[in-house]
């Protein structure tokens, strides 16, 4: 996936987090990205604090979707996915994970929030501990500001 696809989904992401606020929920959005980096095959908002974007995606994709053809897709997500939605997407067998700005960032922006218990395990450290390679691109510092925007006075208004 080349810098101005990994811009554009990323966006497009940011779009189904957007709606997902909207919606009452909290703004993280999440795409599948066929392995032509190009086709959306899926998207999701978040659902609630345990069906984050990036798990319910990756149940959804290994349920509809053989693991050999995941393993050539891409889950973009606006922020870097969680341990319980790393877990996810590695036993869905997605062969990457594109996310714009870090879980680092995302704690400094809602503190301690008690709806955002954010757990200080980067995704690389998860994934890490696995059996197969699985590609990590991000955070993608000249979109950062774009996935917080969201953000800003989600988590004060709640």
């Amino acid at each position: 996936m080349n810098a101005e696809q990994i811009a554009r989904h990323l966006r497009h992401a940011n779009a189904v987090a957007q709606r997902a606020a909207g919606m009452g929920r909290h703004p993280f959005g999440a795409l599948l990205v066929a392995p032509d980096g190009e086709t959306v095959l899926a998207e999701q908002g978040n659902l609630d604090t345990v069906n984050h974007a990036e798990s319910t995606l990756a149940r959804m994709a290994a349920g509809n979707w053989p693991g050999e053809y995941l393993v050539r897709c891409t889950l973009v997500t606006t922020f870097e996915p969680c341990a319980m939605c790393t877990g996810t997407l590695y036993w869905a067998n997605i062969g990457r994970v594109v996310y714009g700005a870090s879980e680092e960032t995302l704690l400094a922006l809602t503190g301690n929030h008690s709806e955002n218990p954010t757990l200080s395990l980067p995704c690389r450290e998860v994934l890490a501990r696995g059996q197969k390679s699985i590609e990590v691109i991000g955070p993608v510092p000249e979109l950062e500001a774009e996935m917080l925007e969201p953000h800003r006075g989600f988590w004060a208004s709640r």
